[in-house]
């Protein structure tokens, strides 16, 4: 694994069902392996996902994750480790450098409506 990321592996028995914890998955690319996870949404709706998916589970309206079987499904999710200067938690270069982004700076226009150069 390169610095600057972790990775850390999930494994489902079949039939386990976890509970979602949004917090466990942020800011993390989620790849299945294995057997495929079933993610349940707060209002019940179930989609399931096989062996090679990618999701971004950081954010989702979900209650759980299930691995339906049969098998093993493993959960491997890859983030940013949260020293590294991407990282959500590191500061950003305007508040270590006491500047404003030109974006902040300048007003915004109506539509159709260009700056001059």
């Amino acid at each position: 694994m390169s610095a600057g990321f972790r990775r850390r592996e999930v494994v489902l028995a079949c039939g386990e069902v976890r509970d979602y914890d949004a917090a466990a998955w942020r800011d993390a690319l989620v790849r299945v392996q294995g057997a495929g996870v079933e993610l349940e949404t707060v209002s019940g709706a179930r989609r399931r996902f096989g062996h090679g998916a990618v999701l971004c589970l950081a954010g989702l309206p979900l209650r759980a994750l299930r691995n339906p079987g049969p098998g093993l499904v493993t959960l491997i999710a890859i983030s940013r480790d949260r020293t590294d200067s991407f990282s959500a938690e590191a500061p950003s270069y305007s508040q270590e450098h006491g500047t404003t982004p030109e974006t902040e700076q300048q007003p915004c226009l109506p539509p159709g409506k260009r700056r001059s150069r």
